[in-house]
């Protein structure tokens, strides 16, 4: 029978990118990728409610300034559901824009709140995935690190998905149109491969940030790169595959109801865990081995056997005494046979 284990070790030495990813898995499953993943997609959730909230303040802002917006938005309404639940829908939406300052102050604390546990948790699962044992700090300090980090996070996700809107061929169409050359069939065909390329490159920069510089103790870019290359692409199929997704649930009233939410959940918790996963492939690295966590040793005890003075012990002495008795006994009968002859 072959032996696999030996089998398998060959493989693993002749093939270092396969080391390299079972190492990273390895290192993924030990810090428990799958529960800080699970952690992530539920504050995601938990901080989109009250950014949903924020949104609709602002929106609420600007169609206060545009009366007849706002009167299309109520004819849209009335026209996709006609009768009592339309006319309930217009009621929300000009009860949402008449509380729209209060519901906005309620929304960014709020979205404050639950976007400061995300990236605390986000921080801890990139730390983990690094092995890294950073102290305890003050808590005021370590929650105003996580705001900036959270803006910054924040600027680079705009900045990406406003290329990817960018890329888009409705988007570049009415650009051109306005700068008078969508006629021009090249023109328009650059400019969308163009965009294409800066959103990917702006998805890969956001991926080599987070995987370096969100955990709570900064590593290297370079094995960062490489993996948030992997991580960007795995992004990008991702997306085409949420695509398809909504596309084939919103067929059915049941779809249009739980497909959307049920995606949303699915690709934020595989987003998770493709960066988790990209984290683990960049801290094993080669060049990271070094800067890994070594747990230091047990303490050494130290046992002095000493052997103690004095008498024998009490089951010592009974066996002594014993002894003695049957010693007795027998030297008592052998006199006696002596002196008493058959």
């Amino acid at each position: 029978m072959p032996d696999v284990k030996a089998f398998f070790e060959r493989q693993r030495a002749a093939r270092p990118w396969l080391d390299h990813l079972i190492r990273a898995g390895g290192r993924y499953q030990d810090q428990k990728g799958d529960y800080f993943a699970a952690g992530i997609t539920y504050f995601s959730v938990f901080a989109l409610f009250p950014l949903l909230m924020v949104g609709f303040a602002a929106a609420g802002f600007v169609l206060v300034q545009h009366p007849d917006w706002l009167t299309s938005i109520h004819d849209a309404v009335s026209k996709a559901l006609p009768g009592n639940l339309g006319d309930q829908i217009n009621d929300l939406i000009t009860a949402a824009i008449d509380a729209r300052t209060r519901v906005g102050v309620i929304g960014l604390v709020v979205a404050a709140y639950s976007g400061l546990g995300w990236m605390a948790n986000l921080r801890e699962a990139l730390s983990a995935m690094w092995d890294q044992r950073h102290p305890a700090t003050n808590f005021v300090r370590t929650k105003l690190r996580d705001l900036v980090k959270l803006l910054g996070l924040f600027g680079m996700l705009a900045l990406s998905v406003g290329l990817t809107v960018v890329a888009d061929g409705a988007v570049t169409g009415t650009v051109l149109a306005w700068l008078g050359i969508d006629d021009v069939a090249w023109v328009a065909v650059a400019v969308r491969v163009l965009t294409s390329l800066l959103a990917v490159v702006a998805t890969w920069a956001l991926f080599v940030w987070t995987i370096a510089r969100l955990p709570r103790e900064p590593v290297t870019v370079r094995s960062a790169a490489a993996a948030a290359l992997f991580a960007s692409i795995g992004f990008e199929v991702f997306k085409r595959i949420g695509v398809v997704y909504l596309q084939s649930v919103t067929n059915s009233p049941a779809g249009v109801t739980f497909g959307p939410i049920i995606g949303l959940l699915v690709f934020i918790y595989f987003t998770a865990r493709l960066v988790l996963l990209a984290t683990a492939w960049a801290a094993t690295a080669s060049e990271n081995q070094a800067l890994a966590f070594v747990p230091p040793p047990d303490p050494v005890v130290i046992e002095v056997n000493s052997s103690r003075a004095g008498g024998p012990t009490l089951a010592e002495s009974l066996a002594l005494v014993g002894v003695g008795v049957v010693a007795t006994l027998g030297l008592g009968g052998l006199l006696r046979r002596r002196r008493d002859p058959d």
